[in-house]
């Protein structure tokens, strides 16, 4: 039994979907980028800044915790009831460096990260870091880590120097992925210099609202680009909800119908579906940082309730207590193990 009453749930494994690590090599390389001040990206500089040079109980709290891939990981996981984690790079994972480096660190780091995979491979499952702006190595890496270090899908923290994958120079990655039959997880990170200023200056460039709008404006970019079409099978896995995207659907649908029927701009072609259909036939959203009961249920009711997974947020937003949120959702036993097991399961073929 966990803290504050979390046990085991009757016949159902808690299947935690957006859980963070960091390397402490790339904890030092973050720190000396910081230092160094040669990023150009206020919006890394600001947040990162923050977690790696602040110095308070939480913040060096976080930190340990996205170090360790052991003990103090496995306990957190047991004081929450959580059976096992799908564990991927922290934001803004290797997409701050240059795209040699970020390709060769990948490598790197996807190595560490499949051998505690093999050592927990009872609590663990790993997804694959890459390199977008290295497209052709990133789809690579992405082979290599699935079938032969056993990982089982790859984690992009939203945008890359300020480039967005609804350009095509960037789907060897997803090619790869529809191919190898693993998800990508669009995971967020801060907005690019391109759009920051006014959420930085309020506070509001973060997990707040920062995250959300660029990350959800990120998952739209996709939708409208034909990725979709492209690759029909293709699956995207989005945190938070959707990032609000699921609250927008049918003004997104309403007006890309008339917008695209105006030739009003170049890059905005007609779709086979509807926005929406594609949210529901391609993409998953995870509740990781969403403990909230109305939001649950109304993505469900919106996407499906096979198109809505847990995730906790981890180290993040470790809040032990927000699982008996989730473990009271007023829905049967058996959406319940879909909500925490089963849609992961298939989602990331465990």
């Amino acid at each position: 039994m966990g803290s504050d009453g979390i046990g085991a749930l009757d016949g159902i494994k808690r299947i935690a979907t957006e859980e963070a690590y960091a390397p402490p090599d790339l904890i030092a390389r973050y720190k000396q980028l910081i230092r160094d001040g040669v990023t150009g990206d206020a919006g890394f500089e600001s947040l990162m800044g923050y977690f790696l040079f602040n110095n308070s109980e939480r913040t060096n709290a976080i930190v340990d915790r996205l170090q360790d891939l052991g003990q103090r990981r496995l306990a957190d996981m047991d004081a929450t009831g959580v059976a096992r984690q799908i564990i991927s790079l922290t934001a803004p994972g290797l997409q701050v460096f240059d795209a040699d480096t970020a390709a060769g660190l990948a490598i790197s780091y996807n190595d560490q990260l499949a051998e505690a995979v093999g050592t927990h491979a009872d609590r663990f499952t790993g997804l694959a870091a890459v390199a977008p702006h290295a497209p052709s190595a990133a789809a690579k890496e992405l082979e290599r880590a699935v079938n032969h270090l056993g990982l089982r899908g790859a984690i992009v923290n939203s945008h890359t120097q300020g480039e967005y994958l609804d350009d095509e120079k960037f789907w060897p990655l997803f090619e790869a992925a529809e191919s190898l039959g693993v998800p990508v997880y669009l995971h967020p990170q801060t907005p690019p210099p391109s759009m920051i200023k006014p959420l930085l200056e309020s506070g509001l460039d973060g997990a707040i609202y920062g995250f959300a709008v660029e990350t959800g404006m990120h998952l739209l970019r996709i939708i409208m680009s034909g990725v979709f079409d492209r690759f029909p099978k293709l699956k995207l896995v989005v945190g938070h909800l959707g990032e609000a995207i699921p609250y927008w659907l049918f003004r997104v649908d309403f007006f890309h119908r008339g917008i695209v029927s105006t030739g009003r701009y170049e890059r905005l072609k007609p779709l086979k579906l509807k926005p929406s259909d594609y949210m529901k036939r391609n993409v998953y959203v995870t509740s990781s940082g969403m403990a909230w009961e109305p939001v649950i249920m109304y993505a469900r009711s919106v996407l499906g309730a096979d198109r809505v997974l847990y995730a906790m947020d981890y180290p993040y937003q470790y809040q032990p207590e927000e699982v008996l949120v989730t473990d009271h959702l007023p829905i049967s036993q058996p959406e319940l193990k879909q909500f925490y097991q089963s849609t992961a399961q298939q989602v990331f073929g465990i």
